[in-house]
């Protein structure tokens, strides 16, 4: 029997190597180099390849999209326990500059983020929190901004019960 997806977010190794095997990934040549062993940190790799390149010889900006999709969502769901619901509710992404060479997306949640999460949802309300990530070059230039939204609640049976 193989193990559940859960299972496998629990260790960030296992994870990596999965994330480099997923055809999404494998195809855009996104490489997931470094994953935090306590999920705070996620560093994704954009290699320059002909199947990833756009019309004028950049990458193809939904390659660069790609990069930080799902990793704010692991990270907070990995920070978080069970009794939490996490989504990826919306995302958004300004060009800075051509993306040329390797690209890198370094994503980071806090201690200070995760604390922030807790508070807001601790009465059951639901809380929709921005996380953001640069892309940058080779050189260290940015060439892209990207913001994620993340959707936390506790899940219902884990909410406090209003009082009449």
């Amino acid at each position: 029997m193989l193990p559940s997806y859960h299972k496998l977010l629990r260790d960030p190794l296992t994870l990596r190597l999965g994330m480099n095997i997923w055809p999404p990934y494998w195809g855009a040549g996104i490489v997931v180099q470094y994953i935090h062993p306590e999920f705070r940190q996620v560093r994704v790799a954009l290699k320059d390849r002909i199947l990833n390149r756009n019309y004028v010889g950049t990458h193809f900006g939904g390659s660069l999209f790609a990069m930080t999709d799902p990793f704010f969502m692991l990270m907070v769901m990995r920070s978080l326990d069970r009794t939490y619901l996490v989504w990826d509710k919306a995302a958004q992404i300004t060009f800075i500059k051509p993306g040329k060479g390797t690209l890198i997306a370094d994503m980071r949640v806090t201690a200070e983020d995760i604390e922030d999460i807790r508070q807001r949802t601790a009465e059951g309300q639901k809380y929709e929190r921005e996380f953001s990530a640069e892309v940058r070059n080779q050189s260290g230039e940015l060439v892209a901004k990207v913001i994620r939204t993340v959707y936390i609640r506790l899940k219902p049976e884990y909410r406090p019960q209003m009082q009449a």
